[in-house]
């Protein structure tokens, strides 16, 4: 063990780019080739078990498992110190297998084209120095940008083959050369050639990107990520036919850029701990669990257990009944399941205690959080604002359950995972996966409660509904546009889309006030008509910015910070075109946006919960069109 030498990696990433970015599945570009990440299975490595009961649930659920005791949330592998521990990381998959050489060559065909040669991946591998040999010349390669998918995921190389000759069958195996005319980007001019003196065939790729073409053939169920045992026997679509009836239908694959950002999309949950009044029990019964106390029958067991080993020393204090009622409701799995993520954390803020002074709070709690003394809150804001939360500690865990190609599946405004598009499938990370990657990040937030009586009577507003009206009719032409059946999902409502876009325009202001990064604030929207409307924004990355305390002084000067989003609200520098934005206008093909844009409303998708969509700025303040729809008067600004 001592005289081997570890094997150096090809790249490193940070755990939480595992999570968000380059999860299993996803294509990674390393410095001489393109990998793809591999499933769960050939992650290897000490992975350390985080406990979040909630998120355990909501993961099990999504994932259609009857007992949340089937899957477990831990970390990604760990970097061990000790040089006798086993390797650990993730294994990858050289992927896509199809490489261009690096020759300087021209075709004309009435126009130049630089052309390269195709190369398979086994060419490649018998190469010295990687260095492959064409034509008496040595020449490095890179990997071809596309590659073909589908809509459940499933990745493979193009049969170029059958491609250039329109031909399945077609036994010519010509060397093949890649054309490409201008910059090489405009797919008009990308062309794949066969150069046998008895073919000569040429194709030009944009006919793989015509809508619903064929040309790729039917989907074979490949999955790369899962190794060469990964095939699947089948892949079915879902489309709705002339009855408006969800139908079955064999899967066509669609040309995909490697690099292209809709190539990979994660499917993650994340909630955020909140005070738990066995949190010690749970800790304590955390360390001998597994392999030990899970095995236990009885009560009677627990008893002699705790008397006789020494190492259960930490138990004895709880009682033996209190240990063993534990057991039984992890074996069980019951985890109170009848509240969604988002409104068990909308209770646990609302009932924070009043803050008593500036002191810090104790450091062995993941959650602490102190209202604000409603007397300091500045007279013209206690019309709208009900209470303001200085979440001094906060920790939140995420779990990566999935991913999806082409669309994003983005989560319903209760936090759970909504699989809107009907031809959308999750794919998996592993074959049966019993574990799923899970971080947690410490922080700090603020959280901004808005009184119930004075959204209802916002609400109410003829302006108001008006407005809303015209949101809703883009929301279900955008569900018509992908074929998704009006009665899978509703309409969030005005106060949710209010919420969001003043959420977005706060990110804004606390970030140039603060020289915070946008990227580093996160948002978290809840819009419960019986529970209450509020926002939390928090740190949302695991470096320092999160845990210097500055949000929680955001949250003391909350009304400055208020204002100032308030201001940039109103005026947008595309108006008054982003203004005048109707959402029900196809032509430009943004039916979920009201006024919003990248002047005013869009921030990094990273630190957003809808990515992007569902804003408008004219349900917060009065903008140039003036719908008179604002929740904000102009006093206020």
């Amino acid at each position: 063990m001592n005289d081997k030498r570890k094997t150096k990696p090809s790249g490193e990433l940070r755990q939480s780019q595992v999570l968000t970015t380059f999860g299993p599945g996803s294509m990674v570009d390393l410095p001489k080739r393109s990998v793809v990440i591999a499933g769960l299975t050939y992650w290897k490595g000490d992975r350390l078990l985080v406990r979040e009961d909630r998120l355990r649930y909501k993961v099990a659920k999504s994932l259609g498992l009857p007992n949340p005791q089937d899957i477990e949330l831990r970390t990604p592998p760990q970097q061990s110190s000790d040089p006798q521990a086993s390797v650990s990381g993730i294994d990858a998959f050289v992927f896509p297998t199809w490489f261009l050489v690096q020759i300087d060559r021209t075709f004309d065909n009435g126009k130049p084209y630089r052309t390269r040669p195709l190369v398979s991946w086994s060419t490649v591998k018998a190469a010295t120095n990687g260095l492959v040999k064409f034509d008496g010349d040595k020449a490095p390669v890179v990997p071809v940008r596309f590659v073909q998918a589908c809509t459940n995921g499933h990745l493979s190389d193009i049969d170029w083959y059958t491609f250039v000759h329109r031909d399945s069958q077609s036994t010519c195996r010509g060397q093949l050369w890649l054309d490409e005319g201008g910059s090489g980007n405009d797919f008009e001019q990308i062309f794949v050639r066969c150069s046998d003196a008895n073919c000569r065939k040429r194709r030009p790729l944009s006919e793989a990107k015509l809508k619903d073409s064929k040309v790729l053939g039917k989907c074979q169920g490949h999955r790369p990520w899962l190794g060469s045992k990964g095939k699947e026997t089948f892949c079915l679509g879902h489309n709705i036919n002339s009855l408006g009836e969800i139908v079955e239908t064999e899967e066509y694959n669609r040309l995909l850029v490697r690099s292209a950002s809709n190539a990979y999309f994660t499917q993650i949950l994340s909630v955020v701990s909140l005070p738990d009044q066995d949190a010690e029990l749970k800790q304590a019964i955390d360390r001998f669990y597994t392999g030990e106390l899970d095995s236990a029958e009885d009560l009677d067991e627990i008893q002699k257990s705790l008397h006789k080993k020494a190492r259960y020393a930490s138990l004895v204090r709880f009682g033996a009944d209190a240990v063993w009622a534990e057991i039984q409701r992890r074996k069980s799995g019951s985890i109170a399941p009848d509240k969604s993520i988002k409104q068990v954390e909308l209770e646990a803020l609302l009932a924070c205690p009043p803050e008593l002074g500036k002191e810090a709070p104790p450091t062995d709690k993941p959650f602490q959080g102190y209202t604000r003394q409603p007397d300091k809150l500045d007279p013209k804001w206690r019309s709208t604002i009900d209470r303001i939360v200085l979440v001094h500690r906060l920790r939140e865990v995420s779990a990566l359950i999935g991913f999806t190609r082409f669309e994003a599946a983005m989560p319903n405004i209760e936090g759970e995972i909504d699989d809107l598009a009907i031809n959308l499938r999750r794919a998996s990370l592993d074959f049966e996966p019993n574990w799923v990657p899970a971080i947690e990040n410490l922080g700090e937030g603020v959280f901004i409660s808005l009184k119930l009586e004075a959204i209802g009577q916002w609400l109410d507003r003829p302006g108001v509904k008006a407005q809303s009206q015209r949101l809703e009719q883009g929301f279900y032409k955008w569900l018509d546009s992908r074929g998704i059946p009006r009665d899978k999902t509703k309409f969030p409502g005005a106060a949710y889309i209010m919420l969001h876009s003043l959420s977005h325009l706060l990110i804004t202001a606390v970030s140039l006030d603060c020289g915070y990064a946008s990227s580093a604030i996160r948002e978290r929207i809840y819009a419960f008509d019986d529970i209450g409307y509020g926002i939390l924004l928090h740190t949302g990355t695991s470096g320092s910015e999160g845990t210097l305390g500055g949000l929680v002084e955001v949250g003391r000067r909350i009304e400055h910070h208020l204002g100032k989003a308030l201001e940039y609200g109103r005026l947008c520098s595309n108006d008054p075109v982003c203004a005048q934005h109707k959402p029900s206008d196809e032509q430009e093909d943004r039916l979920l946006h009201g006024a919003a844009c990248h002047g005013c409303l869009l921030i990094a998708e990273t630190s957003c919960e809808r990515r992007n969509e569902l804003l408008d700025r004219a349900l917060v303040v009065s903008t140039v069109e003036r719908f008179g729809a604002e929740f904000f008067p102009d006093a206020l600004q």
